[in-house]
């Protein structure tokens, strides 16, 4: 009989994604179910028929703050029955807030607790179920704010991403246009709407280009009919879940700096152009972005020069085809050996230890 797994995850992709992910690697090895909250639903999408929720509140709030308290009391309690009920043996946490419960209830319990931790900053909630977890998995052992004395904890893997990513495919239908791609994460990016649709009028004067951007649902037809006006092809959409049929049109990409998303382009062999968003927390994106850009396989705006110097960029970008090859280079390069079954090899080894 498999042994139990429950994974907790919930709020943005940047959680949730990653949950899925790891729900792919272990369920052929063990019996894997999940926890969201109400948020990461919209990610899970219909790949489960049934989700436990645990809608846990956020504790900074100082009016509310007894209310939330009690209630992740309850949630706790509610966190235990069903751990016990469930009969699970081990549980992850993709980190956030939102595990809180599950993971004070697995100690409680005497679990095993692994923690993924994505980013390049470690998060809060994670630097605290650190102390009474079992392992972390981490794409990097220079992990900023995380405690030296738990080093020990680290395991070192490639970034997760979906197994689609791995495959290598040639769109036969890909047209002989730059394609540029724009995604703003799971959170979106307004401001790209704001300031790219002009410059990019501005570019298409000196190359050909097709435009592939993610927008809010109200804002579909504003872009698609301004593209279509200024005789741009472009393709414009909200949420893909087949994201890696998108990654795979595309030349180069202007993105923020969520981990999921630089792992999937990192993997797809994509340059990318990273504007990290300047308010997530601990600086985190940047942190991302940074990692990569070392390596020689990004590019890296701030947010507040996008106005002034974003067109000036791209240009240089896609007229520069030297540094743009060596990019896909150093992402090859940056790639060597990593495939899924590594990844997959490597998760099962550590969770399975005694």
């Amino acid at each position: 009989m498999k042994k139990k797994i429950l994974i907790s995850t919930g709020g943005s992709g940047g959680h949730t994604i990653p949950a899925l992910i790891l729900h792919e690697h272990l369920s052929d090895n063990f019996e894997t179910i999940i926890s969201s909250d109400l948020r990461g639903l919209k990610y899970i999408g219909g790949n489960f028929s049934q989700i436990n929720i645990i809608n846990t509140p956020k504790l900074n709030n100082i009016i509310l703050f007894p209310f939330n308290f009690f209630k992740i009391l309850f949630l706790t309690i509610k966190s235990i029955i069903l751990l016990k009920k469930e009969k699970i043996d081990k549980l992850i946490s993709t980190g956030g807030y939102m595990s809180l419960p599950l993971c004070l209830s697995a100690r409680i319990l005497g679990l095993d607790i692994f923690l993924i931790e994505p980013n390049f900053v470690l998060g809060k909630a994670n630097k605290f179920y650190l102390n009474f977890s079992k392992k972390i998995f981490c794409y990097s052992n220079e992990i900023k704010n995380f405690p030296s004395n738990l080093k020990e904890k680290i395991v070192l893997i490639k970034p997760l991403v979906r197994k689609e990513f791995y495959e290598k495919k040639i769109d036969l239908n890909k047209n002989d246009k730059f394609n540029l791609l724009i995604v703003g994460g799971s959170q979106g990016a307004n401001i790209f709407d704001d300031y790219l649709k002009d410059v990019i009028i501005q570019i298409s004067k000196r190359y050909s280009l097709k435009v592939i951007q993610q927008t809010n649902l109200n804002n579909i037809d504003n872009l698609r009919n301004f593209y279509k006006k200024n005789n741009i092809e472009n393709y414009i959409f909200n949420f893909e879940y087949k994201f890696v049929n998108i990654l795979h049109k595309s030349d180069l990409c202007i993105t923020r700096a969520g981990a999921s998303t630089l792992a999937e382009l990192s993997v797809s062999n994509i340059p990318f152009l990273a504007i990290p968003l300047p308010s997530a927390k601990d600086d985190h994106q940047f942190e991302n972005a940074i990692y990569y850009e070392k390596r020689g396989c990004c590019w890296v705006l701030s947010q507040k020069l996008i106005e002034e110097k974003i067109e000036a960029v791209l240009l240089e970008i896609i007229g520069n085809k030297n540094d743009y090859l060596k990019k896909k280079d150093n992402l090859k390069n940056f790639n060597y050996q990593n495939t899924w079954n590594d990844v997959n090899q490597k998760i099962l080894e550590h969770i399975n230890e005694n």
